[in-house]
């Protein structure tokens, strides 16, 4: 009986695999493990509401703020979800589709990968994505089913009811 936990405490092996509180926390996450699996120099997670696209936490911290918006017009991510771009562009200038978004947040990125997430409607809620501001070799699309599984542990949570934050910036 010795080995036994007193209710209310997390045992030394397990507390690093604890629940996310809220959704928040598990987007950070998500993001924090995406930049030190798979690199890229930005990894952001976002939401789409009416024209603009809006940064609602990225990583590293300090490089994207969040509240950032672009307008959904220019972005990279709304090619990708629908369907005129591929979800990873280990060279962004060679596909016509991103070559042509170089405006804005767009401008210095070379490479790029995305996966939308979806609310349970299903309907787009928004995307996590990264960028790269040089070409990545061919092998980086390897990384594409392990954004794949963590956009949709993201949208797995907002299907089972965890609410995503608000908005920053917003009324």
């Amino acid at each position: 009986m010795d080995d036994m936990v007193p209710q209310g405490m997390v045992p030394e092996g397990i507390a690093d695999v604890e629940p996310w509180r809220d959704w928040s926390a598990a987007a950070d996450g998500v993001l924090r493990f995406l930049h030190e699996r798979v690199g890229w120099d930005v990894w952001m997670v976002t939401r789409v509401e009416g024209e603009h696209q809006i940064v609602l936490t990225a990583q590293p911290e300090g490089v994207v703020p969040p509240g950032a918006r672009l307008p959904w017009e220019q972005s990279f991510c709304r090619a990708m979800v629908e369907g005129t771009a591929p979800r990873v562009a280990t060279v962004a200038a060679a596909v016509p589709e991103y070559a042509s978004r170089t405006q804005g947040m767009g401008r210095d990125v070379a490479a790029y990968m995305g996966v939308p997430l979806v609310h349970p409607a299903p309907e787009l809620f928004g995307t996590v994505c990264g960028v790269s501001f040089r070409a990545k070799p061919l092998s980086a699309t390897r990384d594409l089913p392990l954004v794949e599984v963590m956009a949709r542990l993201l949208s797995s949570l907002l299907a089972a009811g965890m609410a995503p934050p608000p908005v920053p910036g917003a009324p």
